[in-house]
């Protein structure tokens, strides 16, 4: 895939940088709204794309995803040798309508040419396969620098619990408190587009996607992850030292 320019150009103007060893929170969604995610393919393609874009090396996406069925499966995917990897990636979940993503950047401009790669990758197929054209996204991917701890271990908790607003009665979790937590705790673990059952120690084909010993350990068994994150579901509390203010609609 080539990485020539695209609406994700190194030089579009953020209130930060990214640095190399610093963490961010990733995330766009789809312009005017729009369900980016139609079918399970849909889903699956781009969590590949989170796996074979991790790189150095470009990929040749048409000879990896050929239209005559004879290239490898999703599970084989998730096998090739892809090359040395440019972030690491600690947490992510789809949404019908956009995407979160937990990065640490480990390589100069890796983030930069990691999101320009999974656009242009995704927004190709997508494009293609409904027949349409133009952008997918809402302009250039939004980040947020995770840049003190409270807000980083804040983020492993937002990110996961995104799901929750797909139940039908929680979508206004966060202003009224959350009306089943056994159900929703099941419902999370058994969502499929998301890194929590990799933490769950869930056995899926996504668990090489994630870094997990890159991150700070602040979830060494899965009862602590469960355990932060319904205190969140409970308390109905927003972090005190930085909060989301501009983050994508889930609805």
């Amino acid at each position: 895939m080539e990485d020539g320019p695209s609406q994700y150009d190194i030089n579009m103007q953020r209130p930060h940088t990214f640095s190399i060893d610093e963490y961010y929170h990733l995330y766009n969604r789809g312009t005017d709204k729009r369900s980016i995610f139609l079918d399970v393919n849909d889903y699956h393609r781009f969590i590949m794309l989170l796996y074979l874009c991790n790189t150095i090396e470009p990929f040749d996406m048409q000879k990896i995803f050929r239209t005559n069925g004879e290239g490898p499966s999703f599970t084989e995917i998730f096998k090739l040798h892809r090359g040395q990897p440019i972030i690491s990636i600690g947490t992510w979940v789809l949404m019908p309508n956009h995407f979160h993503l937990l990065v640490k950047e480990i390589a100069e401009g890796g983030i930069t040419t990691f999101m320009r790669k999974v656009n242009t990758g995704y927004s190709m197929y997508f494009n293609k396969k409904y027949g349409r054209t133009g952008n997918l996204f809402q302009g250039k991917f939004k980040s947020e620098h995770a840049d003190n701890d409270n807000y980083l271990k804040y983020l492993f908790s937002y990110i996961h619990l995104n799901p929750i607003k797909l139940i039908r009665g929680e979508d206004n979790w966060k202003e009224v408190g959350i009306t089943n937590l056994n159900n929703a705790k099941d419902f999370l673990s058994k969502y499929e587009y998301s890194s929590l059952p990799s933490y769950l120690t869930i056995k899926t084909n996504f668990n090489k996607i994630i870094q997990k010993d890159l991150f700070p350990e602040y979830f060494p068994d899965p009862n602590n992850i469960w355990d932060d994150m319904t205190e969140w579901l409970t308390s109905k509390k927003e972090p005190e030292e930085k909060i989301m203010k501009d983050g994508p609609s889930q609805k």
